[in-house]
C-alpha cells in the first residue's frame, strides 16, 4: 500500500483526458510483483477502455 495517494478530484483538475480510474485495495508501489493477476486484470481493464 502506498504511504500517500493522490484523490482523484486532484488528478481530474491537473490531467484533462483521464480515460481510466481504479483504486485497488491490493498491492502498492511494486504492483505488478506485489499482485501479478490483479495487476494484468487492471491493465486489460484499463486498455478496454481505450480505443487503440
Amino acid at each position: 500500500n502506498e504511504i500517500m495517494r493522490l484523490s482523484r478530484r486532484w488528478a481530474e483538475r491537473r490531467y484533462k483526458n483521464i480515460v481510466y480510474w481504479n483504486e485497488l485495495d491490493h498491492g502498492g508501489h511494486f504492483a505488478a510483483w506485489e499482485q501479478p493477476e490483479l495487476f494484468a486484470a487492471d491493465v486489460r481493464a484499463a486498455l478496454a477502455q481505450m480505443t487503440l
